[in-house]
């Protein structure tokens, strides 16, 4: 065999150059786009993940991270729970990264920073954040009847004809609490559901009330595509997600369930079969994406980016329009007052602090994004699992910002004990009392 000659292995070393300049790309922007059509690369996407504050050693602020960590992680080890992301925003600033658990019990699979997880209800921020931004444009006028639009909703009484787009957005259609989500679970579709709210029963007469919906506020979805000339899914990703740099986040259950790396729907030791029912109501329940991405979008919704989210259009979606009632259960329900709701937008007090954000609950997801507007202080958190509990953690980290008993919402105490331990595909889980 002859040597090769110096030209040749120059040659050689370019193209062995080329190919990795390839594969660089090709992890980085996935092989192929994102959308319902298009899923998520094989290979998890890279965001920034040297930079992420994952690490006790990274972690710089009031907060006491690291007891807020051995409190999360022995959260996580409850067998309520399977798998957990949180990140915490102090001062504006991407201050604690950190997962728990398991993306899927029967792999074993642990959750990372780049799993992806449904935000459920969280994704109606997003609908009232593009709603603001095409108001701004001067594309929408939320003063406007939604039957301006020509939508699918009917509401008894034609009041279509009066309720406006900002009320609809405000959840004041009037009508009974969740109407017709048993319908929309059971598999009929989203828009014939909405014209069939004609003959649904109201809690009180349409605008004059907040009563909290799903199928009806979907709505939104259909007046943001015709406002954007594009379907309402492309419209949010490439008006808001795609320049803030969120490439994990996006819509469609194909989008989720063609990720390398996605969190599975639990209940307590078995998986949920997967439900595509809140994926056909995207303005309600239809973003996913991973804990670092849901971070950023609770940057933006602090106003970290003017550019894409400037202050005059967060004020459109976040001013409170109707007053609600208490959130959560419980302890936490006593706890917060003053509740209001905006575009898809909520706020409330709690001990003397505004907070703002949202939470969501679909079969086999949580999610939470809460956060004081006055510090740029709060948190984002995912999981795969039914349970309620988490939704304590950001009222933990709010009070360890303060100094005051970060602990008191993440006591495990009052809970029975997880006595036994089994190992599931190689994942540690607490069994629950019989």
């Amino acid at each position: 065999m002859r040597s090769p000659s110096k030209q040749e292995s120059a040659l050689r070393i370019i193209f062995g150059l080329v190919a990795l300049a390839v594969l660089v790309a090709a992890s980085w922007f996935g092989f192929h786009g994102v959308g319902e059509s298009q899923p998520l690369a094989s290979v998890p996407i890279p965001l920034k993940a040297e930079n992420l504050p994952d690490t006790p050693a990274k972690w710089h602020g009031r907060i006491d991270y690291r007891a807020l960590d051995r409190r999360l992680a022995a959260l996580a080890q409850r067998p309520e729970m399977a798998g957990l992301a949180v990140a915490v925003v102090e001062d504006g600033k991407l201050r604690f990264v950190r997962t728990y658990g398991v993306a899927d019990r029967k792999t074993g699979a642990p959750v990372t920073p780049h799993t992806l997880f449904r935000w459920a209800s969280v994704s109606k921020t997003a609908t009232g954040a593009m709603a603001a931004a095409l108001a701004g444009d001067g594309a929408v006028n939320l003063d406007r009847p939604v039957a301006d639009w020509h939508t699918s909703l009917r509401l008894p009484g034609g009041a279509e004809a009066r309720l406006t787009v900002a009320q609809l957005l405000a959840q004041r259609t009037g009508l009974t609490k969740n109407a017709y989500d048993e319908k929309l679970e059971a598999g009929q579709n989203p828009a014939l559901l909405r014209t069939s709210l004609a003959g649904a029963p109201l809690q009180c007469e349409p605008g004059t009330c907040h009563s909290y919906q799903n199928v009806a506020f979907d709505t939104a979805s259909e007046i943001v595509a015709q406002a954007a000339k594009k379907p309402f899914a492309d419209a949010v990703e490439d008006r808001l997600f795609r320049p803030l740099g969120m490439v994990s986040a996006g819509y469609g259950m194909k989008r989720l369930t063609g990720a390398r790396d996605w969190a599975r729907p639990h209940a307590i030791w078995d998986a949920h079969p997967l439900k595509e029912a809140y994926w056909r109501v995207p303005a309600a329940a239809g973003v996913e994406s991973d804990i670092v991405d849901f971070a950023t979008w609770m940057q933006a919704m602090m106003g970290n980016r003017p550019d894409v989210l400037p202050a005059a259009t967060l004020q459109i979606a976040h001013r409170p329009r109707v007053p609600t009632a208490r959130l959560y259960g419980g302890a936490l329900r006593q706890a917060t007052s003053d509740a209001s709701y905006g575009l898809g937008w909520r706020s409330f007090t709690y001990d003397g602090h505004r907070l703002e954000g949202h939470s969501g609950a679909v079969s086999g997801y949580r999610s939470t994004m809460i956060f004081e507007p006055a510090t740029r202080t709060g948190v984002v958190a995912l999981w795969n699992s039914d349970w309620g509990r988490p939704f304590r953690i950001p009222f933990a980290v709010i009070d360890s910002y303060y100094q005051r008993d970060g602990g008191r919402w993440l006591d495990l105490g009052d809970l029975p004990p997880a006595r036994a331990q089994r190992t599931v595909a190689g994942a540690v889980a607490a069994a629950p009392e019989s």
